[in-house]
């Protein structure tokens, strides 16, 4: 592998670590947010959809989950893949 591509994917590993970091970032502070703020969600969203308080966290917690599920699957997986690609001994 020539150095320009090493360096390449180099920096697209950098990239996408730190979409891996933003993601699971944004993904603290809405757990967190729904924690202190759930029952302002609620009350807000609810009656504006017509949505039950175990409807409304049901949604929450399967949009928590999909996005955990796609940080890792975009992010980490071709991260990971990357670095061990990277880590193999040059030719």
């Amino acid at each position: 592998m020539s150095d320009s591509i090493r360096e390449l994917f180099d920096t697209l590993a950098r990239v996408l670590l730190r979409c891996w970091l933003f993601g699971f970032l944004f993904l603290l502070l809405w757990f967190g947010f729904y924690l202190l703020a759930g029952g302002f969600v609620q009350r807000l969203h609810g009656p504006l959809f017509g949505l039950s308080p175990d409807e409304l966290d049901l949604i929450f917690y399967c949009g928590m989950g999909l996005l955990k599920l796609n940080v890792i699957l975009f992010f980490f997986f071709p991260w990971l893949a990357i670095r061990l690609v990277l880590k193999k001994p040059k030719d």
